[in-house]
């Protein structure tokens, strides 16, 4: 990807290859494989063997330099590494800055925190570290990460490291390089297969399981070198078999047909991968042998190979081969900071837009930035301050990472309110050694005597409650996924949540302490299809929820919910707990984030029918248990959140959700004011 050497830059040390117009033809395929993948994945669903392509012409082209210029005895470490500099930093250089701006003004601080991360992870070279650490190459998340792509510049670049050291204390020491070479290939390799079956992440990212690949490029650039004769032997018998098998006749001295085969069969092994690998697929493992082998068949074929002579030289490949390294760097953030934008996958015609102006901008660096650092005068200043330059943005992103974004951005303080604030100063969890609880808090210089119960939907509302209340003294009780219910079993994401659901109901009824419970949990436990923009980010929504009870196993989802729901209030009840039940806040079918970072986003709001309609099955459920139990005092906070006919994210400027379904600090806190209120109006006590 990054290598590109040429002849006719003359050096006083170095060897360099013949320049070879193929082989930029070649990496023209690979990066438009690699665009075409990201830009229309259903297309060209195995097109990120790309990089794969580049691996293998990164390696023949870096080794062939190395070995020919050990055996000149002419190898500089800083030479090679000055020239790496000039051909690499530049372009990235550029990259780096340019998403860093971008994101300045339109990332929120969690999201501008995690870019300034790649930043540094970039100019460090450590990208496939990071990510590897992170999430899957194909995960959801990889969209929204602009400097993603940079996990295979990472590799190259520790290879450009580690393997000239390798190969200059093998050559130090007399030992055969092809048989080191050979080797390091082969545990590369066997270390591809072995993770990519219980850990592909790992092998994906990995440099120990991707070497091989670039090893490959080094063990074609040796043979080819040296000539072995091993290698000649083999290529005529095949060239006799082949030319009897063709012409029935001894081949002669004319070579083009084994070459063109070998090319013919190389791309044939490239356009198999493209077509037949998918993400779905276990990859690297053995699917990597398609493009690498295929690449290494192509290289091998030589420049005058038919295929490589007429198709892959051809004068428009050349040029995108010439343009190939910005390219890569600049259409995936391109794309990515669209996908942000948009909050979505952007429409056909803006992601063909933005292939167009990721080759504009490739040729603008191509042309102004590239060959102006790798040319002319001044060499070893250029790459210091390359070097220098390159550090710089690694600390600005480094420091953008410690500092949480750099909260002092304007649209970082427009964006406090999805900054979660979670201040428990003045609660102790509680002390029972119960670590089934995911929350159990309480103030220890106070009596406790209401407790606030359920999933996550009860955790958002806690602080603005006990905050507000002057009256009372809340405790938090609960789990996430886990609604507060007794008798019948709720599973999604908690393993026995039917059991802590039912120690907690058994628990605050025995209480002699707690007068008030309320009861808050997400209000679609029981419906069975997605809604929320959660939902569909996640994959998961209440269709993946199990509902299910003994007892009454030929009821529906709903029924046996609000079985569930009536057996934990009549236990409640009876042990004379003043119960409350808060009916659940809208769901989003869209992100407020989004809305806020694009003001030009259509679906920013949603009808009140919208909301009728999609709490109407909760509605009746709350109803039935209000006919069951006479005292239950039930809180709905509608009002706050729609008006007659349109619901809304907001109010004034307090942004009421963090994300689809979940509220705020601040849209906790006015939830609280409104909830409060209405909670001593109707208290009986009162």
């Amino acid at each position: 990807m990054s290598a590109n050497i040429s002849s006719s830059h003359n050096s006083e040390h170095l060897t360099h290859p013949a320049y070879r117009a193929d082989i930029d033809g070649l990496r023209a395929i690979a990066v438009l494989s690699v665009v075409g993948f990201h830009a229309f994945p259903n297309w060209i669903k195995g097109g990120f063997i790309g990089v794969d392509i580049f691996f293998v012409i990164s390696g023949f082209l870096i080794s062939t330099i190395i070995f020919g210029s050990l055996a000149r005895n002419s190898f500089s470490f800083v030479e090679f590494y000055g020239r790496r500099i000039k051909r690499i930093f530049p372009a990235l250089l550029l990259v780096l800055v340019a998403c860093f701006v971008f994101g300045w003004f339109v990332l929120l601080p969690v999201e501008f925190k995690q870019l300034g991360k790649h930043i540094a992870g970039g100019a460090g070279f450590v990208s496939n570290i990071l990510f590897w650490n992170e999430s899957g190459y194909f995960d959801n998340a990889a969209e929204t990460k602009p400097l993603l792509h940079l996990w295979s510049l990472g590799i190259e670049e520790q290879f450009y490291i580690i393997w000239p050291l390798l190969l200059w204390a093998v050559w130090k020491l007399r030992s055969n390089l092809l048989i080191i070479t050979i080797a390091v290939a082969a545990i590369s390799f066997a270390l591809n297969i072995a993770y990519v079956g219980s850990d592909v992440v790992a092998a994906f990212y990995s440099p120990q399981t991707r070497f091989w690949e670039l090893m490959a490029g080094s063990v074609l650039a040796h043979a080819m070198l040296q000539k072995q004769n091993i290698l000649t032997k083999l290529k005529h018998k095949f060239k006799t078999w082949l030319s009897r098998a063709v012409y029935a006749q001894a081949p002669g001295e004319n070579d083009r047909l084994l070459s063109n085969v070998q090319s013919v069969l190389g791309a044939v092994l490239i356009a198999i991968g493209v077509l037949f690998i998918t993400k779905e697929k276990h990859f690297p493992g053995w699917w990597a042998l398609l493009p690498t082998l295929g690449t290494v068949l192509i290289i091998a074929a030589g420049a005058q190979a038919w295929l490589n002579r007429v198709v892959l030289s051809h004068r428009l490949l050349v040029w995108f081969g010439l343009i190939s390294y910005p390219l890569y760097l600049w259409h995936w953030p391109l794309l990515s900071f669209a996908r942000i934008v948009e909050s979505e996958t952007p429409s056909r015609e803006i992601r063909i837009a933005i292939v167009l102006i990721s080759i504009a901008l490739a040729w603008l660096t191509y042309r102004l930035i590239e060959k102006p650092f790798r040319n002319g005068k001044y060499s070893q200043t250029k790459a210091i301050t390359l070097l220098i330059l390159m550090a710089v943005v690694g600390y600005i992103g480094y420091s953008c990472y410690q500092k949480d974004g750099f909260g002092f951005r304007e649209i970082a303080k427009k964006s406090l309110d999805f900054t979660q604030v979670e201040e428990y100063s003045g609660y102790a969890r509680c002390g029972d050694g119960d670590d089934t609880l995911q929350w159990c808090l309480y103030k220890p210089n106070a009596k406790t005597n209401a407790a606030l119960v359920g999933d996550s939907h009860a955790h958002d509302k806690f602080l603005g409650i006990s905050k507000t209340d002057k009256n009372r003294n809340w405790m938090l009780i609960g789990n996430n996924s886990c609604p507060p219910i007794y008798g019948i079993s709720v599973e999604i994401r908690q393993q026995n949540c039917q059991e802590k659901s039912e120690n907690i109901i058994k628990s605050l009824a025995q209480s002699s302490d707690i007068k008030t419970v309320a009861l808050a949990f997400y209000g679609s436990y029981f419906l069975t299809t997605p809604y929320s923009a959660d939902d569909f980010l996640l994959k998961s929504g209440p269709q993946d929820i199990k509902i299910s009870s003994r007892e009454f196993s030929s009821e529906s989802r709903v029924d046996i919910f609000y079985r569930g729901l009536n057996n934990a209030i009549d236990i409640l009840e009876k042990n004379g707990k003043q119960v409350v039940l808060l009916i659940d806040v809208p769901e989003l079918p869209f992100f407020p984030r989004d809305c806020f970072r694009n003001p030009y986003k259509q679906k920013c709001h949603l009808t009140r029918h919208e909301v009728d309609l999609r709490q109407s099955e909760q509605r009746v459920l709350v109803e039935k248990l209000q006919q069951q139990h006479l005292s239950l005092l039930v809180y709905d906070p509608i009002e706050l959140f729609c008006s007659k006919d349109i619901c809304n994210f907001q109010v004034s400027e307090i942004i009421l959700y963090n994300d689809s379904h979940h509220l705020t600090s601040r849209g906790a806190q006015l939830y609280a004011d409104y909830f409060i209120e209405w909670l001593d109006q109707h208290s009986p006590s009162r």
